[in-house]
């Protein structure tokens, strides 16, 4: 995976290395929201904050209730400004970047599987780190001028794993990948491809999240989750199999409630069964 500052500017670690931020989760009924929560970091997230990302979506996954997932950085200036770099002085080989990459895989392979809907706010910088973590979601909003990139080749000299590049070449284009990759190009919010991300005022964006998650939360959850798995496995095999996908929706008690409430023309009544 990708690890980077937080692009053209200082260093985002600006915090004392004792601050290991934090990742909270809060759910309010359908929504659940995450909030990566290291301000004077850019939010560059530790170790800590991926192990919380990851019980995070552990507690996600396991809720019968929530519906809808929205991502944000603490501050209004950074989404997540890449991984901390103080973690990489303990590198003395290769191997330790073959750990790191796999580490940090199953942190975002853990977003990326989550079976409802995800919504990543990005207000200022997605970088490194924080580029593969709003990638990996099904939404992206941004603020006016927000930054997407993993400029690597000009701050670290790492690289990313086969896993981050495939994610994002799904996503961007070849094209466009190329240009962050090989020359470091950051690209505002208004560049990217049409469709990848939304571009909401910053006054607005909060009444734009709820809108989202609120048509989110009245479809079809099984509908929802089978469709997110399905897209995944196409994005690494396009002869994925997808039965037990099809039995899983056409068996439930949602297809037939669907059904009908179609017939009876009332909104149907969803419970995820």
């Amino acid at each position: 995976m990708n690890v980077a500052a937080k692009a053209e500017a200082a260093a985002p670690n600006a915090k004392p290395a004792a601050d290991q931020g934090r990742v909270h989760l809060a759910i309010d009924g359908p929504v659940a929201r995450i909030t990566f929560d290291r301000p004077a970091a850019r939010n560059a997230m530790t170790w800590r904050m991926y192990e919380e990302l990851a019980e995070a979506c552990r507690t996600v996954e396991a809720s019968r209730e929530v519906r809808a997932v929205v991502l944000r950085g603490a501050g209004g200036k950074a989404f997540v400004a890449g991984t901390d770099i103080d973690q990489f002085r303990a590198f003395s080989s290769g191997n330790d970047g073959i750990a790191y990459e796999e580490k940090v895989e199953s942190f975002v392979g853990a977003l990326e599987g989550l079976s409802v809907p995800t919504i990543a706010v990005v207000e200022g910088w997605a970088v490194g780190g924080g580029m593969a973590l709003a990638n990996a979601c099904d939404f992206r909003l941004a603020t006016p001028g927000a930054r997407f990139g993993v400029p690597i080749a000009r701050t670290l000299g790492n690289c990313l794993s086969a896993s981050n590049v495939q994610r994002l070449v799904a996503t961007l284009g070849l094209d466009l990948v190329r240009r962050m990759l090989l020359l470091a190009e950051m690209p505002k919010a208004e560049e990217m491809p049409a469709g990848y991300v939304s571009i909401v005022e910053p006054e607005e964006i909060d009444a734009r999240v709820d809108e989202l998650c609120a048509r989110i939360a009245g479809n079809a959850p099984i509908t929802l989750r089978v469709t997110k798995e399905l897209i995944r496995r196409l994005a690494h095999d396009p002869h994925a199999p997808d039965a037990d996908l099809v039995r899983l929706t056409y068996g439930s008690a949602d297809f037939h409630e669907g059904v009908e409430a179609f017939l009876a023309k009332r909104p149907p009544e969803w419970r995820g069964e």
